[in-house]
């Protein structure tokens, strides 16, 4: 697997299918990006309809959407990452979705009967230039190379994202070779799984570690940081 994209989703949940006459959308997001203020600001403004906001994580929204059953007074349920909405349809919360409009825009792989994807990200490798080279990390795979023992640092194995990320891997390669993988990786830990993406970032930057992989915001979010030290961190990684 050469590359990799990890979703934002959005499903939608039928408790009420005449939304087309409501005046008022009730939406569960575990989303809180600035972006998603514009989206909701400019779709009042062409429909007219008032988005009425319940936010939280997502494992906390959809057990909430559990527990209310079918007097959920959700109509639209959006998370980030394809395990989260994995989750969530196999405890069989969402209805059917149909849309013309939707479908000619969306590409299949980025959708299913039940749900459509609306953002990607990259979930990128970054290295520490002064330990490591691209030549040395071209691909998930080569995160096992034993030359790198010492050298991988990683969020916890049950974060949302190593999930979606194993999960990726064992579609492309199946049980033996991704547990084989897997073996690899842990072998070249530079110290047990600890933080998030930009904790990873910032123990590759300071040379704690070799290599790591991230979501691409997380990143980008450090470049355009105002505060000098952020973004000379950034200088010091390479990313694939």
């Amino acid at each position: 697997m050469r590359k990799s994209m990890a979703w934002a989703l959005a499903a939608l949940f039928a408790a009420n299918p005449a939304l087309a006459d409501d005046t008022e959308l009730n939406l569960y997001s575990a989303r809180h990006y600035q972006s998603d203020e514009a989206l909701y600001a400019n779709f009042t403004e062409q429909t007219g309809i008032k988005i009425n906001r319940i936010e939280g994580k997502a494992h906390e929204l959809i057990e909430r959407i559990r527990n209310e059953g079918a007097n959920s007074p959700a109509d639209v349920f959006i998370t980030i990452d394809a395990a989260s909405l994995a989750v969530a349809d196999a405890w069989g919360i969402f209805s059917p979705v149909r849309s013309k409009l939707l479908e000619s825009r969306i590409p299949a792989h980025l959708r299913s009967d039940n749900w459509f994807a609306f953002s990607t990200r990259a979930r990128l490798i970054i290295y520490n230039k002064r330990k490591l080279t691209a030549e040395d990390v071209p691909t998930y795979e080569s995160l096992a190379d034993p030359k790198l023992k010492g050298l991988v640092c990683s969020i916890p194995g049950g974060h949302i994202y190593n999930l979606t990320f194993v999960a990726s891997m064992l579609a492309h390669h199946g049980e033996a070779r991704t547990e084989e993988w897997a073996r690899g990786l842990v072998a070249n830990f530079a110290r047990a799984p600890k933080g998030g993406d930009t904790d990873q970032i910032k123990s590759v930057a300071s040379g704690e570690c070799g290599v790591a992989v991230s979501n691409s915001y997380y990143l980008a979010r450090l470049m355009a940081s105002e505060r000098v030290e952020e973004r000379n961190r950034v200088k010091r990684l390479g990313i694939v």
